[in-house]
């Protein structure tokens, strides 16, 4: 039984993009996971469950326009980034600030590593439609599809409490100027680029403990005696998002 439910809302318009519509990550399984084989004589990471749950677990946004990239361009004899929405003519108003949102780096020291891999240039960020609710206790973490990102670039992730706030979060991005120093592309509506999280607001403290070396040698051994399926049968709890 679902107790829990995440609201994404939206114009109503907008909800007649059917292929933009949020939707469960296990709806986004990238095709060369699909593929793999995973035997007793062919172990393969399809064998691994807590991969799979990261493939599998939240809900996934999806880029709402197609919207042009330009990295660390020459504009006027300085490096700049500029990143532009191609609106269509069918395309809805996305939310109510369209003026381009960008974090200039002097909100970050020198030794935060975004900062070289952005090639020391500021934050562009992409405007999301969505309005997300969760129920009261309840918040959300925003990351890059786990494990199956845009190999482009990623958003910066947060934590956001969702069951308060009551405004559009837009995500600032992070290009990945390892791979592409220059980059001059077009970021295509519809692709998958944050994995949302809904999850229960707790109080923690932690504790040190030591352990006794020959019960954790002989838990091991046994474990390994049945690797391919151990993991799944003894100790996962299988994951809804629906």
């Amino acid at each position: 039984m679902f107790d829990k439910v995440i609201e994404f809302s939206a114009d109503k318009e907008y909800l007649k993009n059917k292929d933009l519509l949020p939707k469960p990550c296990k709806l986004n399984i990238p095709d060369w996971y699909k593929n793999l084989e995973h035997r007793a004589d062919n172990k393969t990471i399809k064998g691994c469950i807590p991969f799979l749950d990261t493939l599998t677990s939240g809900y996934i946004l999806k880029i709402p326009t197609d919207i042009i990239l330009r990295h660390n361009v020459d504009e006027g004899g300085e490096k700049a980034t500029q990143m532009v929405s191609m609106l269509q003519p069918n395309d809805i108003n996305l939310n109510d600030n369209q003026i381009p949102q960008v974090h200039p780096v002097s909100q970050v020291s020198k030794e935060c590593p975004f900062v070289h891999k952005n090639k020391s240039l500021p934050f562009q960020k992409i405007l999301n439609p969505w309005f997300i609710k969760t129920p009261p206790g309840y918040s959300c973490v925003f990351l890059p599809p786990m494990n199956n990102q845009d190999d482009r670039f990623s958003i910066i992730p947060g934590i956001v409490d969702t069951d308060k706030h009551e405004i559009f979060i837009n995500f600032p991005i992070i290009v990945n100027g390892d791979k592409y120093p220059v980059l001059n592309t077009v970021l295509k509506k519809g692709t998958p680029y944050v994995q949302v999280f809904p999850f229960k607001r707790d109080s923690w403290k932690h504790k040190i403990l030591s352990t006794d070396k020959i019960q954790m040698k002989t838990k091991h051994e046994n474990y390994q005696l049945d690797f391919i399926f151990n993991y799944k049968y003894k100790f996962w709890n299988k994951k809804s998002y629906k």
